[in-house]
């Protein structure tokens, strides 16, 4: 089954709407918690604000698309009920009861990725949990996610930071490989000049930017010449202003969740590779 992402933009009607979800957003992710499990195909989601008027619902997931949003609506549709009220032109409520609006919302709201990386591509939530229990693993990393919005000097830059993810896409996955750590990672053009680079990972912030800079650091300097107040280049021999810019750039998520917490990416491959050499 093939892994994909989504990144969904909720319009809000104020910033006193927004306020007032910011506050009752986290109260509802134990509910959101339970829905995501019950569905069994997410790996990663996350919700955050893009700015007082936009709220962005990310995910990495097994399957089809409509497929999750269908399940989404099923499981989880008070959570999505108490959240439209909040967004400007939502679809109908209640979610459960009008799924196919639900749906037909999501696509038009969805904002495609300008390119996506997997440590562990076509394994699913199931396998991994199934590969984790056989194993009897006692899983002690810590994941976190890292959601930056980089943006561009202007329209121009804009198209240029695409341009240049796009052509780098094949590099992007080997570097990232090669730091280790980055279970999912997307760069999403989110409009209005900006790019959002989300990652789900393991370890400390610290630790992850020094290896991220070690080793992809170069896509960085190349993105920085078109990023608006960018740290000074190149990153590998400005490590604390490339630290201090992610920290400042990086949106607080609400609602982490892990479909398998603690497991690291090195746990996950040797687990896949244990799997492959007993067949």
């Amino acid at each position: 089954m093939s892994q994909n992402h989504f990144t969904l933009k909720f319009k809000l009607k104020s910033k006193e709407n927004s306020d007032a979800l910011r506050k009752q957003l986290p109260a509802m992710m134990p509910d959101y918690f339970k829905a995501a499990d019950r569905i069994g195909t997410i790996h990663y989601s996350r919700f955050t604000f893009l700015s007082d008027l936009e709220l962005l619902f990310l995910a990495d997931f097994d399957g089809e698309f409509s497929n999750l949003i269908t399940g989404l609506a099923n499981t989880a549709g008070p959570v999505f009920d108490n959240i439209f009220k909040y967004v400007d032109k939502s679809p109908a409520s209640p979610v459960s009861n009008n799924v196919e609006a639900f749906v037909a919302w999501a696509l038009r709201v969805k904002i495609k990725p300008v390119n996506l990386y997997s440590a562990y591509p076509g394994v699913t939530v199931t396998e991994i949990k199934a590969l984790a229990a056989a194993a009897q693993i006692n899983p002690g990393g810590e994941q976190r996610p890292f959601l930056v919005v980089i943006p561009a000097k202007s329209q121009f830059s804009y198209f240029m930071i695409q341009l240049l993810l796009k052509g780098r896409g094949k590099g992007i996955t080997s570097d990232l490989d090669k730091v280790g750590t980055p279970h999912f990672a997307q760069f999403v053009k989110l409009g209005n000049k900006q790019v959002g680079f989300f990652t789900a990972y393991d370890g400390t912030f610290d630790t992850y930017i020094a290896d991220f800079t070690k080793n992809i650091g170069q896509i960085f300097d190349l993105l920085f010449k078109f990023t608006k107040n960018a740290p000074p280049s190149p990153c590998r021999k400005h490590l604390q202003e490339f630290i201090d810019f992610a920290a400042g750039a990086n949106r607080e998520p609400i609602g982490f969740y892990s479909a398998y917490p603690g497991l690291t990416v090195q746990d996950i491959h040797a687990l896949i590779a244990d799997s492959k050499s007993a067949a």
